[in-house]
Parts: C-alpha cells; sequence; structure tokens
C-alpha cells in the first residue's frame, strides 16, 4: 500500500511514504488553521455580545452536543457507507455553514443565540466527519503505519492550533470577527480538492455490508474489550473537564491577565506549540506496548500539572509556559489513546469503535463546557481552571491500576 521509499521523511515519519495521506496531510493543515480561527473568533464574539462565562460554556455545549447524540449512530452508518464520499459531503456543508456564519457577522446580525444555533449545526455535521475520517486514515496507510499517521494527523491539528489562533488574533483585533468566518470557510476547498485527489483502490473505503453492523452490536463488542473500555472511559472524564479548559481562555485573558484579542490568541497557540511538538516526538518512532502505557499516563500528569499551573500563574507570561507544558501532555495521552483503540479495533467494527471514541473524545464536551462555564461564573476561571488539572491527575491514577502491565498485551 505504501507508494514511496522508506527513506528521507518515510524514514522517520512512515505514513508520509502513501500519496493519498501526504493529500490528506496538505488539505487538513489549511482546513484546519480556518477552523482554529473560527474557534477563537467565534469565542471571542460571543463574550464580546454577552460578557457571560455561562454564554462562553453555553455555546461550547450546543455546539457538543450533536456529537454525543449522534456520533454512535454515525459509527454505524461509516461501517456501511462509502466513507470517502461521506467525508466529501460532511467537508461541503460545514463550507456552507461556515460562509453563513460570515455574512451574519459581517452584517452585524449575529446574535448569542443564532450564534449557537449554527454550532449545533456544525456539530452535527461534526459527528459524522470525524469518525469518518478517523477510520479513513487506515485506507490511506494500513495498519502498520496507522500509529504514525495518527500521530502525524495530530501534528497537523495541533499545528493548525498554533497558525490558526496566532492569525485569528490579529484579525479580530483590526477587522473584526467575519473574515476568520470566511478564512474557515474559504479553508474547506483545500481539504476537498485533497480528498479529491486521491487514488483510491475501488471499494476500499466502503463498509461491508456483511454482518451485524448495528450501533447495539458495535457496543456489545466494545463491552467485550476491558482495555477499550477504560481507555474510553479515561478519555471521556478528561475530555470533559479538561480539554473543554480553553472555553475559559478569553475570561481568564481579560479578567486575570487583562490582555485583549491578540493575547488570548497566543494562549491558545502556546498551548497548540506544546502540542505540535508533543506530536511530532510521537510521530517519529514506534512505541512498544509497555511504552505506550508509560506515554499515555505521563501525558496525563503533565497535562494536569500544566493546567494546575495556568490557574496559578501569576503573571501571563507564566501562563504561556504553562499551557505550552498543557499542550505536551495533552497530546501524549489523546494520540496514545486513540492509536491503542484503533489497533484493538477489527476492521468490521472500526466505525463504531471510533464513533463511540469520538462520543467520549467530543460529545463529553457539552456536558463539561456547561459545568466550567456555570461555574466560572460567580468565582471566575482560575479556580475553575483547579478542577478541570485535577481530573487528568484522578483518571492517571485510575489507568494506572486498570492498565496493568500484563494486560500489555490487549493494548
Amino acid at each position: 500500500m505504501a507508494d514511496g521509499p522508506l527513506d528521507g521523511p518515510g524514514a522517520r515519519f512512515p505514513a508520509l511514504r502513501h500519496r493519498n495521506f501526504r493529500r490528506y496531510v496538505a488539505g487538513q493543515c489549511v482546513s484546519l488553521s480556518g477552523f482554529w480561527m473560527q474557534v477563537v473568533a467565534q469565542g471571542w464574539l460571543v463574550y464580546r455580545l454577552s460578557h457571560s462565562e455561562f454564554w462562553l460554556g453555553a455555546v461550547s455545549f450546543a455546539a457538543y452536543l450533536p456529537v454525543l447524540c449522534f456520533s454512535p449512530f454515525a459509527g454505524a452508518v461509516i461501517d456501511r457507507v462509502d466513507k470517502y464520499r461521506l467525508i466529501l459531503t460532511t467537508q461541503a456543508c460545514a463550507m456552507l455553514l461556515a460562509l453563513v456564519l460570515a455574512g451574519l457577522a459581517w452584517m452585524d446580525l449575529a446574535t448569542v443565540p443564532v450564534v449557537a444555533a449554527l454550532a449545533a449545526l456544525m456539530g452535527t455535521v461534526g459527528a459524522f466527519d470525524l469518525p469518518a475520517r478517523q477510520s479513513f486514515l487506515v485506507d490511506l496507510v494500513g495498519s502498520k503505519d496507522l500509529p504514525s499517521a495518527i500521530a502525524l494527523n495530530a501534528t497537523t491539528f495541533n499545528t493548525a492550533r498554533v497558525i490558526g489562533p496566532a492569525i485569528a488574533g490579529a484579525l479580530v483585533g483590526s477587522l473584526g470577527e467575519a473574515p476568520c468566518f470566511l478564512a474557515n470557510s474559504l479553508s474547506y476547498g483545500a481539504a476537498i480538492w485533497a480528498f479529491w485527489g486521491m487514488q483510491l483502490v475501488p471499494g476500499s473505503a466502503r463498509g461491508a455490508g456483511a454482518g451485524d453492523r448495528s450501533l447495539r452490536s458495535g457496543l456489545a463488542y466494545v463491552r467485550r474489550q476491558p482495555t477499550t473500555r477504560a481507555l474510553l472511559a479515561g478519555l471521556g472524564l478528561v475530555s470533559a473537564f479538561s480539554l473543554q479548559a480553553n472555553v475559559l481562555m478569553p475570561a481568564l485573558a481579560k479578567r486575570s491577565f487583562g490582555v485583549d484579542a491578540a493575547g488570548f490568541g497566543l494562549l491558545l497557540t502556546a498551548y497548540g506549540a506544546g502540542a505540535v511538538l508533543s506530536a511530532l516526538a510521537l510521530a517519529r518512532r514506534r512505541h512498544t506496548l509497555v511504552e505506550q502505557r508509560r506515554v499515555l499516563l505521563a501525558g496525563l500528569v503533565v497535562f494536569g500539572c500544566g493546567l494546575l499551573g495556568v490557574a496559578v500563574s501569576p503573571t501571563y507570561e507564566a501562563a504561556l509556559v504553562c499551557q505550552l507544558a498543557a499542550g505536551l501532555g495533552m497530546v501524549r495521552f489523546t494520540a496514545t489513546t486513540n492509536a491503542s483503540v484503533q489497533l484493538l479495533a477489527d476492521d468490521d467494527y472500526r466505525g463504531r469503535v471510533m464513533g463511540l471514541h469520538t462520543v467520549m473524545f467530543a460529545g463529553m464536551a457539552p456536558l463539561g463546557s456547561l459545568v466550567l462555564g456555570a461555574l466560572a461564573t460567580p468565582y471566575g476561571p482560575q479556580p475553575v481552571l483547579v478542577l478541570s488539572g485535577l481530573v487528568p491527575l484522578v483518571v492517571a491514577a485510575w489507568l494506572w491500576l486498570r492498565l496493568e502491565p500484563a494486560s500489555d498485551a490487549d493494548v
């Protein structure tokens, strides 16, 4: 399946030997940069209109609730349909929604309820798009290079987390939020271009029709996998209360450090920079099963300590350093969890397993966003960030007991 030699970049990052994956990475670099521009602009727009941490959490809740509700069913659909065509459809829908938000913001017609409604529609698209793209990676690189592809996919995502917020902070401060939404809409064109030019084996991205492809059978399959169950449960808790900590960053930037939109963007950029460094390190080597366990647990500890550092930082500069550490730990945990779950999954169940992974990774976010936003309203962002930092440490202790070295053969 590899269509490039194992030298140069291919020797360091095996997934880059595959032409289709190289196109995928190129398209995602542009598209995800636009996505992060919209995240920053949307958060700033909501806070500018409402001056409320609660509404920051509520809009995030609206964006991720459809992922919680629809991703399990999306997984069952993915195991039955052509993933390639499904992804092209979801990318086109996301492009249209971002364009609508850009138009409303440009005409000064955007209100918090309107932004929340569009965020919910974007979340519905994402409920199908995210697990489809995750399960599509194996069709691009094969199972042997899948861990490298997952790590490079995380690198792409978090490189965009660096680029997007930095650009958005400058644009919002000078031109307002609308250009960021327009840039996101246009960026989906790069992703569509990448998929459109792929050379796939006919039928390779289509789910097999034989056998029980129901959601119920997928749930039963996961129940029979104790390691997968533990990994998904831990991911869900961390996603709800820690990965959503950035929803508090607009309030932290203004209330605690007195910085503007550009300063807010740099807080997200520092987080993304740490994530990129961590993902690149993971993509360069293959870890043994024992090492995977160690990387996952260490990532949780570093992530939690980084968030706690942000919460107690006496200066803005110290918060940037702690955000960098938090990003380092976050990717070591999430990318290793993703790779472990995918490698455990049988091909016939991959879509449904990744649908459940999406529920835990992104679908738990609405609950966490709502809780964090509600708590931050009376208490401020810093005490709530302490809670966000403690959760990964507790999950690390729990997984340390559940993922015993003797069970690493299961991972």
